[in-house]
């Protein structure tokens, strides 16, 4: 696949299922309860468990590399936290080129959003396709 400044790449869609925290927890060792206790999560003022911030940059993350040809051409990935992303509903990632170097390196500005709202904003990704 060629890179062009402008060009959007495929968007990234995903559902998280109600026991992803659960299952994330144990592969991650992050344990927050926020993150496995629905009744805490309430009581701390969530409106319900929330997705690790990790596992959301993950799929931000895997579609650079989708777009790009695999794990190995994501060369740097940075985004910022901006919400809490929720068990089942959709999740969708979006990306465009703002450049390409001569060396080849593509630069890509991405984000997630969840019910129209960003939960991943301002990333960027380095990739070497």
């Amino acid at each position: 696949m060629s890179f062009e400044p402008g060009q959007e790449l495929p968007e990234l869609k995903v559902t998280p299922d109600r026991y992803l925290t659960v299952r994330y927890a144990g592969a991650s060792g992050d344990f927050n309860p926020i993150h496995i206790d629905e009744e805490f999560a309430k009581q701390v003022g969530l409106p319900s468990r929330i997705l690790h911030g990790l596992w959301t940059m993950a799929q931000v993350a895997r579609a650079q590399t989708e777009a790009a040809g695999g794990p190995h051409a994501l060369k740097r990935l940075s985004v910022g936290f901006r919400g809490m992303g929720v068990m089942e509903q959709e999740i969708a990632v979006t990306s465009k080129v703002r450049a390409v170097d001569e060396d080849g390196t593509v630069h890509v500005d991405t984000e997630a959003t969840q019910a129209g709202t960003a939960i991943v904003r301002r990333g960027d990704a380095e990739l070497r396709p």
